[in-house]
């Protein structure tokens, strides 16, 4: 049984290659992001603040698995609240067993790909592989960019590259599991790369660690 451990900052891609490469293996496949955008969009939807340490712990402990199905999970507010509420020790601790149970157990028991901030280094740092998945500010802001204007034609490029650096400076500066590359992982820069280059660089790399066979 295998972990494939996949960290970044947004989109650089890794959620992207995650699932493609579950799909192709034949691994379960776990956004571990959407965990802590399930726990911030609930707060918000209460209208409690996301960087509130006792309301987003308690959120926490009692999320189901029926909020990673909400339809409101992949909207930049999700994505503000996620950084903000795993920035919280107890959210943090509350939902790492839930990850590193699925890692160790998953449901086709042939293998598990999680992608997040903190895979590598915190959650699974005995994955057998690690893959660090980055590109320019600039290239995650477009792609960003593109993402919410087909959502709903209203974001502005410069908006977005603030948010984005902002978003950066948080996961890379909290004290907490800061967003950093695990020891032994793979550097893939797909600032010009697209999905099925990175795909393939990834494939390539799993060869070569003796994981795909494909």
């Amino acid at each position: 049984m295998t972990i494939i451990a996949i960290d970044g900052p947004a989109a650089a891609g890794k959620g992207t290659l995650a699932r493609r490469l579950a799909a192709a293996l034949g691994f379960d496949y776990l956004d571990t992001g959407l965990i802590y955008r399930a726990v911030g969009m609930e707060l918000h939807r209460a209208g409690q603040d996301p960087a509130d340490f006792t309301a987003a712990e308690a959120t926490a402990r009692s999320l189901t698995p029926e909020a990673l199905r909400a339809s409101d999970l992949r909207g930049d507010d999700a994505a503000q609240a996620a950084s903000k509420v795993a920035a919280i020790p107890g959210v943090r601790a509350a939902l790492l067993e839930f990850q590193r149970r699925f890692a160790h157990t998953p449901p086709s028991g042939r293998g598990a790909v999680l992608d997040g901030r903190d895979i590598g280094t915190v959650v699974c740092p005995e994955a057998e592989v690690k893959l660090f998945v980055v590109a320019s500010l600039e290239k995650r802001a477009e792609r960003r960019l593109k993402e919410l204007q087909t959502a709903d034609g209203g974001a502005i490029y410069a908006d977005v590259l603030a948010d984005m650096q902002e978003r950066d400076d948080r996961d890379r500066n909290r004290s907490v599991a800061p967003l950093v590359a695990a020891e032994g992982a793979l550097l893939l820069d797909t600032s010009d790369l697209d999905a099925d280059q990175a795909f393939a660089a990834a494939l390539a790399y799993l060869r070569e660690k003796g994981v795909a066979s494909l």
